[in-house]
């Protein structure tokens, strides 16, 4: 053996061919700064050995390296900005090692390549990978941008082009896609990847292949003139600027380093994207969106924890009321490998899911990313049926009828007298409290709300309600169900509308109030977008949702809430839900909508709605841009805040992922508890006072006031 290390071991493998072998402990290869230390003491020593005359990287695990140790990493961007970027420079230096050593050097990637991933695989000379492995650089995903190397190697080894898009939108990439412009070498089968890497160096040691050129392509400038420059990098520009408008620096900061450093030779462009990565890492943004990253982590060990009590073996679920929302249910079962029941009772609405299913599952195999046995295999594993006696194998059954407490309650209350006992019922309700619903059953115990996002394929978040008597089993079983469905579960305790929507529907009465005061639904719109960052504005998402949907549930909520929540006198929703202009779903809401050329629907202002709003709303009024998102945010925040209070929710970490997943919350401010701290809880409360008299929306508890008085924060620095 050459070399051996807690992370890695390095010996021949054949000839004078030598292996360098990561197996660091644990379940993944990850580079810590440890591990780069002794990586470069490691290549040191290579350097000067006379009897090594190529070096192959791989890996013992499923993947090859999914990236820097990020825990480890955080509390490092804490240092003062010179700091960093002397202690990033010592890590790039060794991916510079990598690239300076007196022999030819292959990647042989299996699984995983990402981040510091696939950093190191871009500082070899040659990439063989096989076809089910992924590469990419992630990191504006964490408010960064690659730090070892990548804005410097990439583009001059796939182009400018491409690894602008490759860096600024954090995409991982197949190892088929990756092949084609020029990120790997070749593809080739699992059992042959070592034998095809052995080859390679055998040919470039033999001078059969030029190593040597690959290796300076990367050393000198960027093979563009000056005219293709100023068209390329002007292009990436707007193009990132117009996706991220303006709320997410780390792709902007990744584009200029590349536009910077295109006519400089390594070293000086290594300098260039040290001294960016370090600018970076200090922002706000950063902070907010490795924020969510740890959020995150920690949501899914409480999961994995919850889940691993569970003492349900769940072989069979159903779900029960097909359509749209339960073909999605079904679709996203079958297709993790949870064989389902789609059961109702008309035929039309299980086409309908079936057709979902199969629509969702024809999209995959259109893109190249199942092939068509899988497809019919996996829709193979949905059985739909009219039929109620083949939901009696089923561990799991979740209700997914029309949102109304009387139909749900008769529902729930046959299946129960028809399935063994200990059988999992749960309930895909929006708003409606699950004590309410249980009440209709005799083993409460074995019930709880399952809280799907729609569309169902596309939304992470799955709310898991605990009722009063809801069983630990019970919840454990439906966490195991919903990890098994590839979701991020958070268990709620029960009130009406649960977390998501209960915090929701403030934020739409606060906008509500809005435009009968006289404000432009539009304006709000482009405020609540372009300023703060929501995907969607409150009128926008008001149509997309449903607005007898939102009709109904505000009622719901004002039930539930009558003081805090009661329905406005005059409501612009209600106005429009009577007047029968439900949103998307019928084409016509707060605006109109009608198919563009790709099919979907585009939105554009309706005469007949702003004449309709008329009936109830005052004159037009100006509202400037930071009333409205005040306006609109604090009764938001606030009752996240009662929710925590109440113990509705448990974590802020929890509350946080919640509000991302489930409704779009900006990730670069990384969510209430983060956009409070950052901000300040003493300023939020000042920033309520002042709209006090407006209802109890606006006006914070008490026990918030103490919260702000003692200066609290709800996140501490990471590493600290």
């Amino acid at each position: 053996m050459l070399i051996k290390s807690e992370s890695f071991v390095v010996d021949f493998c054949k000839g004078n061919i030598a292996e360098f072998k990561f197996c660091l402990p644990g379940s993944v290869n990850k580079l810590s700064q440890q591990t780069l230390q002794d990586c470069a003491k490691a290549l040191a020593e290579l350097s000067t050995r006379d009897d090594v005359k190529g070096l192959v990287f791989t890996s013992d695990k499923d993947h090859f390296i999914v990236g820097a140790d990020i825990f480890e990493f955080l509390p490092t961007f804490n240092r003062p900005e010179q700091e960093l970027v002397s202690w990033i420079k010592d890590a790039t230096d060794v991916f510079d090692a990598i690239e300076d050593l007196p022999f030819p050097t292959l990647s042989a990637i299996n699984g995983l390549a990402l981040g510091g991933g696939c950093e190191w695989v871009l500082a070899t000379d040659y990439r063989i990978a096989t076809p089910n492995a992924k590469i990419g650089l992630p990191e504006v995903k964490l408010g960064i941008m690659p730090g070892f190397g990548g804005t410097v190697r990439l583009p001059r080894v796939i182009g400018a082009d491409n690894a602008m898009t490759w860096i600024s939108t954090g995409q991982e990439n197949r190892a088929p896609d990756a092949f084609k412009v020029g990120a790997l070498d070749a593809v080739v089968a699992a059992d042959k990847l070592m034998d095809a890497a052995i080859k390679t160096l055998e040919q470039a040691i033999d001078g059969k292949l030029d190593w040597q050129a690959k290796r300076q392509l990367k050393l000198e400038p960027l093979k563009m003139n000056r005219v293709e420059q100023g068209m390329s990098f002007a292009m990436a520009e707007g193009m990132v600027m117009a996706k991220t408008k303006g709320h997410y620096p780390a792709p902007v900061m990744a584009v200029k380093t590349i536009k910077a450093a295109a006519n400089q030779t390594r070293t000086e462009a290594m300098a260039i994207e040290n001294a960016n990565f370090a600018k970076l890492a200090k922002t706000a943004e950063a902070a907010a969106q490795t924020g969510i990253f740890l959020a995150d982590q920690y949501i899914k060990g409480v999961a994995k924890k919850q889940a691993k009590a569970s003492q349900l073996d769940i072989k069979q679920a159903a779900v029960l009321g097909a359509g749209i929302m339960g073909g999605g249910i079904a679709y996203q079962s079958a297709y993790k490998g949870t064989p389902i029941v789609m059961k109702d009772i008309n035929q039309a609405a299980l086409d309908l899911g079936m057709g979902e299913a199969a629509g969702l599952l024809g999209k995959k195999v259109k893109r190249g990313h199942m092939k068509t046995e899988k497809m019919v295999a996996t829709l193979g594993k949905i059985k739909p049926t009219l039929n109620e006696r083949d939901l009696e194998n089923s561990d799991i059954i979740v209700e997914a009828v029309v949102e109304n407490p009387q139909v749900k309650k008769a529902v729930l209350a046959d299946l129960e007298k028809q399935l063994p006992k200990g059988t999992v019922l749960t309930s895909n309700t929006s708003t409606i409290r699950i004590d309410e619903l249980a009440t209709a059953l005799e083993n409460p115990e074995y019930f709880c709300g399952m809280h799907f996002f729609n569309p169902v394929p596309k939304m992470p978040l799955v709310e898991i309600i605990r009722g009063e008597k809801t069983s630990d089993n019970t919840v454990a079983a439906v966490v195991d169900y919903a990890l098994k469905l590839g979701k991020s579960p958070i268990v709620v305790n029960d009130c009406p509308g649960f977390f998501v929507n209960r915090v929701l529907f403030p934020y739409f009465a606060g906008f509500s109030k809005l435009v009968v005061e006289g404000a432009d639904f539009s304006q709000i719109d482009k405020v609540m977008e372009n300023v703060f960052g929501w995907p969607m504005g409150p009128a926008y998402l008001l149509d997309v949702v449903g607005i007898d949907t939102a009709n109904h549930c505000t009622g719901v909520m004002a039930e539930g809430f009558p003081t805090r929540m009661a329905r406005q006198d005059k409501d612009p929703v209600a106005l429009l839900a009577n007047a029968e202009r439900f949103g998307q779903k019928n084409q016509k809401g707060f605006y109109q909508y009608a198919p563009d050329r790709k099919g979907r629907l585009k939105k554009s202002k309706d005469p007949e709605s702003l004449t309709l709003l008329s009936q109830i709303c005052n004159d037009a009024q100006q509202f400037d841009k930071q009333t409205i998102i005040e306006r609109c945010m604090i009764p938001l925040i606030n009752e996240v805040l009662l929710c925590l209070q109440e113990g509705i929710v448990a974590s802020p970490q929890e509350a946080d992922m919640a509000l991302i997943y489930g409704i779009g919350f900006p990730p670069f401010r990384g969510g209430a508890f983060r956009y409070l701290d950052q901000i300040g809880l003493s300023e939020f409360v000042a920033m309520a006072d002042k709209y006090a008299d407006l209802g109890e929306i606006y006006q914070v508890s008490e026990q918030t006031r103490a919260w702000a008085a003692e200066g609290k924060v709800f996140y501490q620095v990471e590493g600290q």
